[in-house]
């Protein structure tokens, strides 16, 4: 955790990552309305997507007692001061696709070399604060694959990361776990375990 005495908010009209915005509008009764909003500075030119959320699945060539495993990540975020629970994630860069973002930055991040699963819909982060979008990509990771067997991350000087890897199965106890120690978790990984636990209630499967 940082040190408190020296944490310090300030205001930075001149930001590089994010504008803030009032908006007009006109709501159901055409009244006229104003909502305070933050918009990204970094969609690429031309793009209608963000970022990428990772969920990335361990495929073991034999299977494990646990059964299939989560790639999650704990990073620091200034905004909350806690280290979160997060699944890999990133920015797309200008002239990538949604694919080939999520491979990179799962490369970057964690080490692992995969393929590109499943794309999910456009998701909106928190649409009533700001418009940062995002595409979830479920690839799978091929654990037989000599370049997954001692995963090196690559990542920037900025970044400090700390990767490690659950059970599926366990997913939702193991964030209450890790809540009660002090952790943060990251709306994306709390709401994937939430589906798995509401799919084992309901015999979804």
């Amino acid at each position: 955790m940082t040190d408190l005495n020296a944490y310090l908010r300030k205001d930075m009209n001149d930001a590089r990552w994010i504008k803030l915005l009032k908006i007009d509008y006109n709501d159901a009764r055409g009244k006229q309305r104003t909502w305070e909003t933050a918009e990204r500075r970094t969609r690429p030119k031309g793009g209608d997507i963000d970022g990428v959320g990772i969920v990335a699945i361990l495929e073991k060539p034999t299977v494990s007692i646990a059964g299939p495993e989560i790639v999650l990540q704990k990073q620091f975020r200034p905004p909350i001061d806690k280290v979160t629970i997060e699944v890999p994630a990133g920015l797309v860069d200008e002239g990538e696709t949604v694919e080939q973002a999520a491979i990179r930055e799962l490369r970057e991040e964690t080490g692992y070399l995969a393929e590109v699963a499943e794309t999910t819909p456009m998701m909106f982060n928190d649409p009533g604060f700001c418009n940062t979008n995002l595409r979830m990509m479920h690839v799978i990771i091929d654990m037989s694959l000599p370049e997954n067997q001692d995963p090196k991350p690559q990542l920037e000087e900025d970044e400090f990361i700390e990767v490690f890897t659950t059970p599926l199965k366990d997913l939702w106890a193991e964030c209450k776990r890790l809540e009660a120690e002090g952790y943060a978790i990251d709306a994306r990984v709390g709401t994937l375990a939430e589906g798995i636990e509401l799919a084992k209630q309901f015999k979804l499967s």
